[in-house]
């Protein structure tokens, strides 16, 4: 089996050490958190089932970490440029796309967001679906919460989905000045 390899960049952010994963082509392929590499390897394995996945360390900026320092400097609307390639299911393509289509600073439920895809019972689907998502906050899964409004699951911690959501709030907030 021929390994596909990818490059594995290590950025700074104010929430901790993140770990970016691009491939050849500069599509992005992963995004989790230093704490969390464990499960970064594991929604890789998942995402590309029978595939030999080696990660290759590199110290050269990507335009994707770029874009990922710039997010995090107030420009959130660069990553809704970046290119990503995604694995998975049909469903949880559909769901990554839809999650794609969520402004920045408007959360969405996840009730709404299954009735967004047209399929409003598949609310438990969708979540689990958000949950395999591989490449945070560019397929902004931190953008679903619960129908009250609360913070649910993030894989990344609710703290770091919090500040997420801040962070966005505040620039659609400056936007609207």
């Amino acid at each position: 089996m021929t390994p596909h390899h990818f490059q594995l960049e290590k950025v700074s952010t104010p929430l901790g050490q993140m770990l970016l994963v691009t491939d050849d082509q500069q599509r992005l392929r992963a995004i989790d958190w230093q704490d969390y590499e464990a499960r970064l390897h594991l929604l890789l394995r998942r995402q590309y089932k029978g595939l030999s996945i080696s990660l290759r360390e590199t110290t050269q900026a990507s335009a994707a970490t770029r874009a990922m320092q710039a997010y995090f400097e107030g420009e959130v609307g660069v990553i809704d440029t970046l290119e990503v390639a995604l694995g998975g299911t049909d469903f949880q393509r559909q769901v990554w796309a839809a999650l794609r289509s969520i402004p920045a600073g408007q959360p969405l439920s996840y009730g709404a967001l299954a009735l967004q895809i047209g399929r409003p019972s598949a609310v438990r689907a969708v979540g689990l679906a958000n949950g395999a998502n591989p490449i945070s906050i560019v397929v902004p899964c931190h953008r679903v919460i619960g129908s009250n409004a609360s913070l649910t699951g993030y894989g990344g911690g609710l703290h770091r989905k919090q500040w997420l959501l801040d962070h966005e709030a505040d620039w659609l907030s400056k936007c609207h000045l």
